[in-house]
């Protein structure tokens, strides 16, 4: 089951960079934003409700729903958008990719969790792994102010998602499903994301061309609905460390995608760096580990 889960939100989650790239244009990127959460939280409210599946939470739980909300369906997004103005989208990939690292050093300190050396080797060898990947991104980007706006951006909403995976994990713990806490979750960080636009003016027009309104559709539905409740479903099952290394396959799967819808020509130091990807995947998910002492007979 665990498997399945990984590949799913692997499989969805990298292939929503090319519905995100049609929503560019008309529609500010806020309010696209705005409107995926909302879609998507009352898709899955509405759809609890009529199976009888959304728990009531008490006024603990509706917190921890928020924080969840701004952090993992606001702030983290906004960070990313805003990055990917400055600095190139591979490198934001590269810098996402450290969530595996973020979230087993913010699970010793918010549930005392011993971090695995297998999973930080794992996720040492994921990032040298996009590292070699977007190389020629990287090697091209040069220092400025604008690049390291950006770099700040990017690292603010990977600590972001990171947190929101422990706001989850917290829930989880409490009792409450990820499907109750994403409803509540996605619904709350739209309001905010309402609250923010109308603060700054931004103007709520709709694009209703077929590619926007397809691309918002697979953005809230299987982008959100499904991909973030099979990725937190994860999150409590193999612990926010292991689920995040997802992070750094999602980038392999969009260049993928990328090599027959855009021509994508791979190289050496980006097959290296699959491989090294696919060595920390296989980290992740065995026993194995060359830390382990052997048993003497």
């Amino acid at each position: 089951m665990n498997l399945f889960l990984y590949l799913l939100t692997v499989i969805i989650w990298g292939t929503t960079w090319i519905a995100i790239k049609l929503q560019l244009g008309v529609v500010a990127i806020p309010v696209s934003i705005f409107y995926r959460f909302a879609l998507a939280g009352l898709v899955l409210f509405a759809g609890l409700l009529l199976l009888g599946k959304l728990q009531k939470l008490d006024r603990r739980g509706h917190l921890m729903c928020l924080g969840q909300g701004l952090c993992l369906f606001c702030l983290n997004f906004l960070c990313f958008y805003t990055a990917t103005q400055w600095i190139p989208s591979g490198l934001v990939s590269v810098v996402f990719s450290a969530a595996t690292l973020w979230n087993a050093l913010n699970a010793r300190l918010w549930f005392g969790t011993r971090v695995a050396p297998r999973v930080m080797l794992a996720g040492a060898l994921g990032f040298t792994g996009l590292v070699l990947l977007f190389w020629p991104e990287l090697a091209s980007q040069q220092a400025s102010h604008e690049t390291l706006l950006g770099l700040g951006f990017a690292l603010l909403g990977t600590f972001c998602f990171s947190t929101g995976n422990m706001l989850s994990s917290l829930q989880q713990r409490n009792g409450i499903r990820p499907l109750t806490g994403n409803a509540y979750g996605m619904l709350y960080g739209a309001a905010i994301l309402l609250a923010g636009c109308v603060a700054t003016g931004q103007p709520f027009r709709f694009d209703t061309s077929t590619p926007y309104v397809g691309a918002l559709l697979y953005l809230a539905i299987p982008g959100s609905v499904i991909g973030f409740t099979a990725y937190l479903t994860l999150v409590g099952r193999m612990g926010p460390a292991r689920a995040a290394y997802c992070t750094v396959l999602f980038p392999v799967v969009a260049l993928s995608v990328s090599t027959y819808a855009e021509g994508y020509q791979w190289t050496m130091p980006a097959l290296l760096g699959l491989a090294l990807v696919m060595l920390g995947n296989l980290l992740v998910f065995t026993k194995w580990t060359p830390f382990a002492r052997r048993a003497v007979a």
